[in-house]
């Protein structure tokens, strides 16, 4: 893998951007691979990339049935963010942002990490306990997390406008400065390239749908490009997770949903944090790098594996949006999709053996995007040692038959 630099780039310049080499191979399927990784999106591409370079596994096999990040990768609103109410929780996410923090050093790839900083609007006594109570969990793990009163929301958010017949009023806010945005292709690109560097093969287009199994214990997968062996295997799916775990009679404990996510047409800079507007439908907004303003809400009421969207959810969210913001009434509506999340019924991610020999899964939970690094490294260790990392050992199927549930009300499928 050639380094990037600022030589590379001005190298590069020079002749007009038309030689620089493919960032990674397009190689076929081999016969045999000691591990399969199904999902070539962030967590699938993590997880190859961590088993090669902290623990020496190469031979490894990233299958996708697209394209790299073209599943639920590419579909996030790219906040990463660590503020979450239970013990197990706070320290996974907040490893989760010291690693992209340090990984455009690690990968030599620029992930385009911008710490913004979020603000949660506060607009009822309710909305006030449960902040304070993440913050004292928050605090006890070393993580920022601090309250605002209304006037250092309204200095930190100039453009912000309550209307003053608002039927749930602003009292203040809660800050998480290390919150940031995280450019979503790059992550998939990066660890892409860096995998690849290391050996691991990337196969594009090659869809599993079936896992083969001998003696209680997986032996290969079925792929739309013929049968591929492995000892081991790893699944990173997004959206689909129930369906491929049923390939080895696995029966999982999540619920798919859509999120649904949109963006204006770009404007100049005008907002610079991440605020979420908790109290009505857990609606949230940033601004993008290329200026437009992008907005969420937590997902949608019903299961779906559809990936578009729904207007009566734009209307919620635009609703309690423009009560805050009245000037982004103006705003036109640029593009609207959806993507699906695996939630698991307490709402943490899962990352766990099952009841397969060699078969691993690595399920998100409510929006995977920030746990990405986290979880494909807890996941490769896990692939490698068959025992999970220390910081997910809470975070197993076997919770759900022990009854200790990680119950976590910072996701976004509680809001």
């Amino acid at each position: 893998m050639k380094r990037f630099s600022i030589f590379s780039l001005a190298r590069n310049a020079l002749t007009g951007h038309r030689n620089w080499g493919k960032m990674w191979r397009s190689p076929d399927p081999k016969r045999e691979y000691d591990v399969i990784i199904i999902g070539g999106g962030g967590h699938g591409l993590g997880a190859a990339y961590f088993l090669a370079k902290e623990h020496g596994i190469t031979n490894v096999a990233v299958l996708e049935k697209g394209w790299l990040g073209g599943g639920n990768t590419g579909r996030n609103t790219m906040t990463v963010r660590s503020n979450f109410l239970r013990e197990d929780s706070v320290p996974f996410h907040e490893m989760s942002l010291d690693l992209y923090h340090q990984l455009s050093r690690d990968l030599n790839y620029n992930l385009m990490v911008s710490q913004r900083g979020m603000i949660t609007f506060i607009q009822s006594s309710a909305a006030n306990r449960v902040a304070l109570q993440m913050a004292n969990t928050m605090h006890i793990y070393g993580a920022e997390y601090r309250m605002l009163t209304l006037d250092e929301v309204k200095r930190r958010i100039p453009i912000f406008d309550p209307s003053p017949d608002m039927r749930l009023p602003v009292r203040g806010g809660v800050y998480q400065p290390r919150a940031s945005m995280v450019r979503h292709d790059a992550v998939a690109w990066g660890f892409a390239r860096a995998a690849d560097a290391r050996g691991v093969d990337i196969i594009q287009n090659c869809e599993v749908t079936g896992v083969r199994q001998e003696g209680g214990a997986v032996t290969g997968v079925e792929t739309s490009r013929g049968l591929i062996k492995g000892k081991k295997i790893g699944m990173a799916v997004a959206g689909h997770g129930s369906v491929v775990a049923s390939m080895v009679g696995q029966r999982l404990p999540i619920i798919t949903q859509p999120l649904q996510a949109w963006v204006s047409e770009p404007v100049k800079p005008i907002l610079n944090e991440i605020v979420v507007i908790r109290s009505y439908y857990g609606t949230y907004l940033m601004q993008s790098d290329k200026g437009e303003i992008v907005v969420g809400q937590g997902c949608d009421p019903y299961p779906s594996y559809a990936q578009r969207g729904t207007f009566p959810i734009i209307e919620d969210a635009t609703t309690s949006m423009l009560e805050v913001f009245p000037s982004f009434g103006r705003l036109k509506l640029l593009r609207h999709w959806a993507g699906m999340l695996d939630i698991p019924y307490d709402g943490s991610p899962i990352i766990s053996k099952t009841n397969t020999k060699g078969f691993y899964i690595d399920v998100a939970g409510s929006g995977g995007f920030k746990t990405t690094p986290a979880a494909a490294k807890t996941f490769a260790h896990l692939i490698a040692n068959d025992f999970p990392h220390p910081l997910a050992e809470k975070l197993g199927l076997d919770r759900f038959a022990s009854g200790r549930l990680v119950q976590e009300g910072g996701v976004s499928a509680n809001r």
